[in-house]
């Protein structure tokens, strides 16, 4: 389990096809990694398979390619890096799994004051799962629902902080990123759906 709350940044060096799945190797300030622990890359959950000094790569199979961005990734790319909850741990952010729900599309970047507004485009099977003021996980990053801007449109107010400490700063309209739902909103949705399908009968 993961917070949201980015820890690093690294930059992914080299890409290439392994029989472990497409394989990414990511320079990172993290030291003391173990293998076979998780780390959150931009909201994705994926195993250490090797490190070394300042480097530790993970692959992504079939199934994680097709429901996030990483199919597109290249070296010289920044990745967000969170590694998994230790007992004992602040839990500053929301409970994040590192199970990306979907792809979204950033459709909106405006400047206000002293936060950056950012609206995307959400796929229809999520928009139940988001409520006004309530939690999402955009490239790893816990945030809040500032507004609901439209049909399948949520806008996030991204504070200065969350710019420089994340990859965030660099959305721009047309920008794809990983997302994920809060797992509460999942478990109350799974819990009400017999309930629902009766009223409607």
């Amino acid at each position: 389990m993961f917070t949201g709350l980015v820890t690093d940044v690294g930059t992914i060096d080299r890409v290439q096809a392994t029989d472990a799945g497409r394989e990414f190797r990511i320079r990172t300030s993290f030291r003391d990694l173990t293998p076979g622990e998780s780390i959150a890359v931009s909201g994705a959950c994926l195993t250490v398979r090797e490190f070394g000094e300042g480097w530790f790569t993970v692959a992504a199979v079939l199934t994680t390619l097709g429901r996030t961005t990483m199919a597109d990734w290249e070296a010289g790319r920044r990745v967000n890096l969170e590694r998994s909850l230790a007992a004992g741990d602040r839990l500053g952010g929301h409970m994040v799994q590192g199970h990306v729900d979907a792809v979204a599309e950033v459709v909106e970047v405006q400047r206000l004051a002293d936060a950056l507004l950012v609206d995307i485009a959400i796929p229809p099977q999520l928009v139940p799962l988001v409520v006004l003021h309530g939690s999402i996980a955009v490239d790893g990053v816990s945030l809040t629902v500032n507004a609901i801007t439209g049909e399948n449109t949520i806008q996030l107010s991204l504070i200065d902080f969350t710019l420089k400490a994340t990859t965030l700063g660099s959305l721009r309209a047309g920008h794809r990123v990983q997302v994920e739902a809060d797992v509460i909103g999942k478990y109350v949705q799974r819990m009400l759906a017999p309930h629902l399908a009766a009223t409607a009968e």
